[in-house]
């Protein structure tokens, strides 16, 4: 019986890694269609289309050479290092043509058929078309090459093996290309195209599984943002749409104003894109289903936590945000404040803590800072201000507790 088990076993056993091998097959592609355009045209689009990708904050170390690669990007698994994207012969991509470049991108495979991790976001560039992944590939053999070698990736076992590499890709991973809707207009499609694709907002804005995969693609209902501490919120809805395309060319709107991660993004990134597709992007996602990590209205805290939150808020904050927390000039709203809504506290919590910082755009090219209060306040003082925030002036997001501000660290 015993020795039934284990045959039956290893048959099963079989049986799944010949699946798992089947999955992760390279299919058979057609012949790659010449590239589009004068070399100049392509390779200003490129740059256009690396912006709209945000390329350059992670394959960019601090102070270092664009596009050198070197950076870390923080998993719970471990440390992936972005590569290095310059066409250095030894180190970059100065031997990749441009097949290699579209395997990356929608097979999520290196030159040399070696699997990618999805920190690289290849789950959504896949929907990236062979004619703008061209473009991208010659904005990058445009860039003067840097020998900076790559760094290896620090990952736990089993994440640093092939083999669960593979298993993760059979289980979650899907090459396919994005297909535009024909019940929609050019304008929706344009804007599904750059938030599925080159924007891959799911890769921050749709909640993810234990395996570190996203839950709900295309949808973006929000979720906490791996290794980070910030919740990126959830996109979707009329309302969503209102003041998104100045969010995103300027870094502040009247519900808020971009800090943390989403800063990085609108500096690097969506400030440089055109109206029309920021403009599509807000169409796009306004159609799309409501977000469900919005606060439902809650019971009323104990009148203590209110009273000390109170009076932290006006000894520190009030100055800045306004007494009623309807923001001074260039100073966000709190009142309203979509962040200070969620259900999720990590975005306020983190902001005291840490301070907040809007992107410098050229919009707002000196944008005012809010000073971090981390080594002012205890957790509990931290708790109470933002439960204070959170629940005045028509905000109805639930109690912030000590336990909250300490688990956030």
């Amino acid at each position: 019986m015993t020795r039934r088990i284990a045959i039956v076993f290893l048959l099963a056993l079989l049986g799944f890694a010949a699946w798992v091998a089947w999955a992760n097959r390279m299919p058979a592609e057609p012949p790659a269609p010449p590239m589009e355009g004068f070399a100049a045209e392509r390779i200003a689009r490129g740059a256009y289309l690396a912006r709209a990708g945000n390329c350059m904050a992670c394959h960019t170390t601090k102070g270092g050479t664009p596009y050198a690669g070197g950076r870390g990007i923080e998993t719970p698994f471990g440390v992936v290092y972005a590569g290095n994207l310059t066409p250095d012969p030894e180190t970059g991509l100065g031997h990749w043509r441009p097949d290699d470049f579209w395997q990356a991108l929608h097979h999520g495979r290196s030159k040399d058929g070696r699997l990618l991790y999805p920190a690289f976001p290849y789950p959504a560039f896949t929907r990236v078309t062979r004619a703008d992944s061209d473009a991208l590939y010659s904005y990058l053999q445009s860039l003067p090459p840097v020998r900076q070698a790559n760094l290896p990736h620090d990952l736990r076992w089993p994440t640093n093996q092939a083999w669960a590499l593979g298993v993760w890709r059979a289980l979650f991973f899907k090459p396919e290309p994005f297909v535009p809707d024909a019940q929609q207009s050019p304008l929706w499609n344009r804007g599904a195209y750059l938030v599925q694709g080159l924007g891959h907002c799911a890769s921050c804005h749709a909640p993810r599984n234990a395996l570190g995969a996203t839950l709900s693609t295309p949808s973006l209902d929000g979720g906490l943002m791996p290794a980070q501490g910030w919740h990126a919120p959830g996109l979707g809805g009329r309302q969503e749409a209102v003041d998104l395309v100045e969010l995103l060319r300027t870094g502040q709107s009247p519900r808020g104003a971009a800090l943390g991660p989403m800063a990085e993004v609108v500096l690097h990134s969506t400030q440089h894109l055109l109206d029309a597709d920021l403009q599509a992007m807000a169409l796009y996602l306004g159609t799309q289903p409501e977000p469900t990590d919005r606060a439902p209205p809650q019971d009323a805290p104990a009148l203590d936590l209110l009273q000390r939150g109170a009076q932290l808020y006006t000894q520190h904050c009030a100055t800045c945000h306004g007494e009623q927390g309807d923001g001074h000039g260039l100073y966000p709203p709190l009142a309203g404040n979509r962040s200070v809504n969620l259900l999720a506290p990590h975005n306020v919590i983190q902001a005291i803590r840490k301070g907040g910082f809007a992107p410098n755009t050229a919009a707002n090219p000196r944008p005012f800072g809010m000073p971090p209060f981390g080594h002012v306040l205890t957790d509990a003082e931290l708790a109470a201000v933002a439960t204070h925030v959170r629940r005045s002036w028509g905000n109805t997001a639930p109690v912030v507790t000590e336990l909250q501000v300490l688990k956030a660290k």
